[in-house]
């Protein structure tokens, strides 16, 4: 604790002589005393959460730049951070993806001829995946089973085990291996694999990502007609359970490099979507 105090006060004294402010001014624009203040720029003050977030706002800068565990960061790092945080969804979405292009070190033309498939359950990844690598002749994988054939045991036994930390694990392991193993491939991935920053970076840097979206009602309907009834087992609200991940989750597949829609679409006609906007494989 002790440790972690000091660190919070050199937080605050350093972002505070970065503006160029005295502990005067920052104590009348936070209406905190300048003498607790000095307390807890010294280490010797326990500041509530509540205080803490008085005093990011008046040093106009993140509450959590403040309580960092860690040495402060550059300004550039915290002008930057401040500037993302400005911008609308759609731009957030087009400098995450220049970001990753530009420094993520990955080869462009390597990229492009691996093509990981994102979405929910019924989005038609394995199908379309299948036909896919198919037609454009490189190897088709299935992340989740992937997984299951290296464990030597079934996702539900995995989740049972090992809970979803232990899976996520098992999954950035297995798509590590991937990448190593094969320069080229069409990969189904996980419906969740968004939800794992590190995981999904790594997939959105090295790999050309298409979202196979489709409404709710599609995804339960298709999953229902390969006879998996799980989906309705014991739960009324399966549908608004659905509706309700799916919203959670649109902003992270957004972050695909394309989309492809498959509601009211045959295969057929999402195969040719899909190959169309993937183009030959290099």
């Amino acid at each position: 604790m002790d440790s972690y105090l000091l660190q919070l006060g050199e937080n605050i004294r350093s972002v505070r002589s970065r503006r160029g402010m005295t502990i005067h001014q920052l104590a009348r624009a936070s209406k905190l005393s300048a003498r607790f203040l000095a307390t807890v720029e010294l280490g010797r003050g326990n500041i509530s959460v509540g205080r803490l977030n008085i005093l990011a706002h008046a040093l106009g800068v993140p509450i959590e730049m403040l309580a960092a565990d860690a040495q402060p960061t550059s300004p550039a790092f915290n002008q930057s951070t401040a500037f993302l945080k400005k911008l609308p969804p759609g731009q957030l979405r087009d400098a995450h993806k220049l970001l990753l292009e530009k420094f993520s070190n990955a080869d462009a033309s390597l990229r492009r001829s691996r093509i990981a498939l994102i979405g929910l359950r019924g989005a038609g990844k394995s199908t379309l995946g299948s036909l896919l690598a198919q037609q454009i002749g490189v190897p088709f994988i299935e992340l989740d089973k992937r997984i299951e054939r290296d464990s030597g045991v079934t996702l539900s036994i995995i989740f049972d085990l090992y809970g979803p930390s232990g899976y996520r694990r098992m999954e950035r392991e297995a798509l590590e291996l991937i990448l190593a193993k094969y320069p080229r491939f069409v990969l189904a991935t996980g419906g969740s694999i968004v939800a794992d920053p590190g995981g999904y970076n790594r997939l959105l840097s090295e790999c050309f990502t298409v979202w196979l979206r489709a409404k709710p009602e599609e995804h339960m309907a298709r999953v229902l007609a390969q006879g998996d009834r799980r989906p309705m087992a014991n739960n009324r609200q399966a549908m608004r359970d659905l509706r309700r991940i799916l919203w959670s989750r649109e902003a992270l597949y957004r972050q695909a490099d394309t989309v492809v829609e498959t509601t009211g679409q045959t295969i057929r006609q999402s195969l040719q979507a899909l190959a169309l906007l993937v183009g030959p494989s290099p």
